[in-house]
């Protein structure tokens, strides 16, 4: 498998005199490697809309859940290994490593472990490879350039290629 380049942060905000100015930059701090293979990379997360601007805290530092707090939204990348390299987890597990209720998918027996749903609208770029995108209706092929918004729909991923893929994630929390 191809090596993932890690993700380069630059977080700005303002010195003591109200400059704008870098809070922080380099790799970014929070990677997970999911036991899926997925790696999330946590960026960034508000608590509250509209957020707070952040002194000198860092967002991003923690254990998180996918989803977005109550009210609030995250920032992450995600690095998605070729299916035929991906560990073999059932849904269960994926959605417990995700923070996600593992009874949220009871009525979709047999559907694909990727699949999960999260109360929020998700905004999304593919960066860079190829992805298939699960849905209760079939599959949409997403490539590097393309977008997608997802509003709280059952979902899940299938890198049916021979690279990774990496996609830029906005979740923002919503009404169910």
């Amino acid at each position: 498998m191809a090596a993932i380049p890690t993700v380069r942060r630059v977080v700005t905000g303002h010195d003591s005199n109200g400059n704008a100015t870098v809070m922080f930059e380099g790799p970014a701090p929070n990677e997970r490697h999911r036991a899926s293979g997925v790696t999330s990379t946590m960026l960034w997360r508000t608590e509250t809309s509209p957020p707070e601007f952040s002194a000198d805290a860092d967002w991003s530092l923690g254990d998180f859940p996918v989803a977005p707090p109550d009210g609030g939204a995250v920032f992450r990348m995600v690095d998605f290994p070729p299916e035929a390299e991906a560990p073999d987890i059932d849904n269960e597990a994926m959605l417990a490593e995700m923070g996600l209720d593992p009874d949220q998918n009871a009525d979709r027996a047999g559907a694909h472990r990727s699949l999960h749903t999260t109360r929020s609208v998700d905004f999304a770029v593919v960066i860079s490879g190829e992805i298939d995108m699960i849905l209760d209706t079939g599959e949409v092929h997403l490539a590097a350039g393309d977008t997608f918004v997802q509003q709280g729909t059952a979902h899940g991923y299938i890198n049916r290629g021979s690279e990774p893929c990496r996609i830029a994630f906005v979740l923002i929390d919503a009404k169910g």
